[in-house]
């Protein structure tokens, strides 16, 4: 009886339980994207390689990057250097009604600050709060003059 108790409990609180709304969500990402980021500027290269899913694409211009694996050995000559060679940050964030993917977007920087391009991400929900990186593309940008 205790138990039978005990299990009604749990399921009438676990049924009162929101599950989080589109903005927290979009606010979940957009703080992965930038500890995703983080790991640029601090040099971090296991931990960059800790938000790719294993099933993770990278396209590099005309280069296709398949896998985890693949990508984070791409990206190591990234993070050889002492100075970070770019950086990012989303400006733009929009996740499913289903909560389970998510889009990125936002400018990538030189080491001076200037713009040079812009980064397209697409994040998949894997465990609760735990977002990782499956499709990734950076976009030059242009500096055209009329």
């Amino acid at each position: 009886m205790k138990q039978a108790v005990i299990l009604a409990l749990a399921i009438g609180c676990g049924s009162t339980l929101a599950a989080p709304g589109n903005a927290e969500l979009q606010q979940q990402v957009a703080d992965t994207e930038r500890a995703f980021a983080a790991s640029m500027a601090k040099r971090d290269h296991q931990a960059f390689a800790s938000f790719l899913a294993d099933e993770a694409v990278f396209i590099h211009g005309p280069k296709t990057f398949r896998g985890k694996d693949a990508v984070a050995a791409e990206w190591k000559a990234f993070y050889e250097k002492p100075e970070a060679p770019f950086s990012w940050e989303p400006d733009a964030v929009e996740v499913l009604d289903s909560g389970t993917l998510a889009h990125s977007s936002g400018p990538v920087r030189d080491p001076q600050g200037k713009i040079t391009s812009r980064f397209n991400s697409v994040w998949r929900l894997e465990a609760p709060g735990k977002w990782r990186i499956v499709f990734d593309k950076g976009e030059r940008v242009c500096d055209c003059k009329k």
